[in-house]
């Protein structure tokens, strides 16, 4: 994998787990839940998009 490849990969993983823990955060207010939701990252931001009401269209 390339260094810009590998630089894009880790950012994304990032991004996914700090909007995970900050949904989290925001639904639960517990540290434990956003550690355990950030850990899972892109896999719970896209779950909770999938369950709210509107789905992915707002």
């Amino acid at each position: 994998m390339s260094g810009s490849a590998r630089k894009a990969t880790e950012a994304g993983i990032g991004l996914g787990s700090a909007i995970a823990a900050a949904i989290s955060w925001s639904l639960h207010q517990s540290i434990i839940w956003a550690a355990i939701h950030g850990f899972l990252g892109w896999f719970y931001v896209i779950y909770y998009a999938l369950t709210r009401p509107g789905g992915l269209n707002g």
